[in-house]
This record gives structure tokens, C-alpha cells and sequence, in this order.
């Protein structure tokens, strides 16, 4: 689970990004992003709706799951952001946890929110 400092506080902020943020839409979800120098780290909300499941369960754990891809990419996150995901498909519940960061990851990328990181390939042992 993500920090309390990372999470945004009143629908006031919300609205803000709502107005005046960018959107990288992906197949299951989107995001929605807009930079915020008035603060110094980021920010993110998950908005899953009753559309998606009825189930309060698993829209709960859909959230969950997607706070914890994006806090493992926290060091990489360039500058502070604003970020709100809207999940369309109750799938990400059933995807296996390596699909769920990879989802993420893309379209932080797609944002320009990520660090461009190049890993160099391991040695191959022998």
C-alpha cells in the first residue's frame, strides 16, 4: 500500500486533474496526469466503479493491486504528478501480479512520468 501523503485528500484535487490533465488510455484502464510543482512527490487515486464489479470485495482489491504496482515504481517516478487511474474491466483482479506492473508501467512510460532507465543485460555465467 502506497503512503498517505501519496494519496489525494477532497474531490477539489480530483477535479483539478479532471480539467486540466492529460489521458494514456490502455485496454483495461487509463490514466489520467498532470504535473504538480506545488508539492513534492506524487500523488495517485484509483477509481474503480460499481460498473466494473458490484462487488465492494474485489473493487477493493483491484485498488490495492494497483496502488502497490504504482509504489514499486516510486524511485523512478520523475517529478511530481497528479495521477488518477480508471479502471474499465474487473479483469485486473484476476491478472497475475506480473501483468499488473507491466500494465502500469506502460502507460506511466506512455505519460512521460517514468525515468527513461536503461538496464544492461546480465553477464551470462561460465
Amino acid at each position: 500500500m502506497i503512503n498517505r501523503s501519496h494519496r489525494f485528500h477532497g474531490y477539489g484535487s480530483l477535479k483539478y486533474t479532471y480539467q486540466h490533465g492529460r489521458t494514456v488510455r490502455g485496454p483495461l484502464s487509463s490514466l489520467r496526469f498532470v504535473r504538480n510543482d506545488r508539492r513534492k512527490s506524487y500523488r495517485l487515486a484509483v477509481v474503480v466503479s460499481k460498473k466494473v464489479s458490484k462487488s465492494a470485495v474485489v473493487r477493493n482489491r483491484i485498488r490495492r493491486r494497483l496502488f502497490e504496482a504504482v509504489r514499486e515504481h516510486e524511485p523512478a517516478l520523475t517529478a511530481p504528478y497528479d495521477l488518477i487511474i480508471t479502471v474499465f474491466s474487473e479483469q485486473i483482479a484476476e491478472l497475475p501480479a506480473e501483468e499488473v506492473k507491466l500494465l502500469v508501467r506502460t502507460q506511466l512510460k506512455q505519460a512521460g512520468v517514468l525515468q527513461k532507465t536503461t538496464k544492461t543485460p546480465a553477464a551470462p555465467a561460465g
